[in-house]
């Protein structure tokens, strides 16, 4: 007599992605053309695509890293803009939703809430929610083989905002620049934005010519460089060899080029501020105070470096429309700021570029088996995936360099992945993490929004596979071209039986 198996009817999807940002529009591209035999969709929660690109509204908002690397290496970025504007950038990212037929693959208005493993079945049960306002469908349940989450990292619904002294007694609008309102009138107003980072000096510039006067209140000093906003070599480069090698040759350069930035600045700390220190006091006024306004206390590249587009923020500062405060607040009054110093800053609006809320996987709830996965304590394997949880894949970018060099290579490496399975017969893969091994944070960057999350973050190992590279190099070796089977992953076949199709069954 025999028993047989377990019988379960095909998931809906071999693959769900999860957001139509730069990273689930990257992984479309890479199943389509890698694996069209794959069954995929990609549910996005708002009305479109671009996830940070279509969601932040604020004056010159644009990418700090330049294009040739932020984009994506299958299409070419051909704009003159090498530090480039968001509608650009939502430009590029319709045309490759366009180039791989994607609109059909894409639903919007649905956001992921949970994602619940089943090993009976060997698949995702997702509990996916409507979210247009008009809309009274209840959630409903999606399977699929494989889960990618390519939601970013943070909070899409709230940024970040400490909670100011005396606040509710100021007069004028207190604004964050992820909840830009569209009719914010600051002609001829006086402005303050709070912050230093990559928000704060691309406002300020953005803004100056229009306001009263605008200033920058930073309580810490960053570390800003000025960087050509159409490079003229790469420009060349495009001319003289056409879109594809032109691309290719800036592409590389571009990579060599952020490497030895940041490796320089690694490695000798000392120098690398003399040099930014000496190229801030040639773009500022003759006596600025470059010591107080542009010294952080800590070294280049322990917190990114902000660019500036052809020095537009020190330009904005040589002609009186912009200044830059340091110092800590006291507390909000009616008509402004007043600094622990004494100072007073007269503002009708203050801008809160304060930074965002870290969030991980769009807040959708993780069971395997309906048993909570406690991701502070899973180690990220090979920076795609999740010790102990099966077939996930989790699309977190470079700190130091580009955010889509690390996606794209993180993608082939999926392929190579079903590539693998599909040869072999097998439905299911998860990392098993060694006993006793050594850890530490995931994210080993000294950023604020960093630190404030850092309790819900998994953890990386001090080793390969086990160890999160932020080096371009070290990836193309280890996720480009390294092994699929090299016994830290756990493969198995089926341990259930299709069920038959009814007659008349079609795909």
């Amino acid at each position: 007599m025999t028993t047989s198996q377990p019988t379960a009817a095909a998931p809906d999807f071999d693959v769900v992605i999860v957001g139509a940002g730069i990273s689930g529009i990257g992984a479309a591209h890479y199943l389509r053309t890698e694996h069209p035999e794959k069954s995929f969709t990609i549910l996005e929660s708002r009305h479109t695509i671009g996830g940070t690109w279509d969601l932040f509204k604020y004056p010159g908002i644009r990418s700090d890293s330049d294009l040739y690397t932020f984009g994506f290496e299958f299409k070419p970025w051909t704009d003159d803009q090498s530090i480039a504007d968001a509608p650009r950038i939502l430009d590029y990212l319709h045309e490759a939703v366009a180039d791989d037929d994607l609109h059909d693959a894409i639903t919007f208005h649905r956001r992921v809430i949970a994602a619940d493993w089943s090993d009976a079945d060997q698949r995702w049960h997702l509990t996916v929610a409507h979210t247009d306002k008009t809309s009274r469908a209840k959630p409903e349940t999606v399977t699929a083989r494989w889960l990618f989450s390519g939601t970013g990292y943070y909070n899409y619904d709230e940024g970040y905002t400490p909670d100011f002294p005396g606040q509710d007694s100021f007069k004028g609008q207190i604004v964050h620049p992820q909840h830009w309102p569209e009719d914010l009138d600051y002609q001829d107003k006086r402005v303050v934005i709070v912050g230093s980072g990559a928000t704060a000096v691309t406002l300020m510039p953005a803004m100056a010519p229009d306001t009263e006067h605008i200033t920058m209140l930073q309580r810490t000093p960053s570390y800003i460089i000025p960087v050509p906003r159409e490079d003229p070599i790469a420009k060349r480069a495009m001319r003289l060899l056409g879109d594809e090698r032109g691309f290719r040759l800036n592409r590389a350069r571009s990579i060599l080029q952020q490497r030895a930035i940041y490796q320089f600045c690694q490695r000798f700390p000392s120098a690398a501020r003399k040099v930014i220190r000496k190229i801030n006091a040639m773009a500022l006024p003759e006596g600025f105070d470059v010591d107080t306004h542009f010294n952080p206390p800590y070294d280049p590249w322990d917190q990114r470096l902000c660019a500036v587009p052809d020095g537009d923020l020190y330009k904005e500062i040589r002609n009186g429309d912009a200044s830059v405060a340091t110092g800590a607040i006291k507390t909000f009054d009616a008509t402004g700021i007043e600094l622990e110093d004494g100072r007073h800053l007269d503002a009708d609006i203050i801008i809160t570029a304060t930074g965002l809320n870290l969030q991980l996987f769009g807040a959708m709830t993780l069971t395997i088996n309906g048993e909570p996965i406690d991701i502070p304590s899973t180690v990220a394997y090979r920076g795609a995936m999740l010790s102990g949880v099966p077939n996930f894949i989790m699309a977190v970018g470079y700190t130091n360099s580009s955010w889509t060099l690390k996606i794209g290579l993180l993608c082939e490496w999926f392929c190579r992945v079903l590539s693998h399975m599909d040869k072999n017969g097998y439905v299911e893969v998860r990392p098993v993490a060694p006993r006793d091994m050594e850890t530490r944070p995931l994210l080993d960057f000294d950023a604020g929004y960093v630190k404030r999350g850092m309790h819900i973050l998994p953890r990386q190992g001090t080793k390969d596979p086990w160890k999160t590279t932020m080096s371009v190099a070290h990836d193309v070796k280890n996720l480009r071209k390294g092994a699929v089977d090299d016994g830290l992953l756990r493969y198995e076949k089926a341990h259930y039986e299709k069920a038959k199709e009814p007659v008349g069954a079609h795909a």
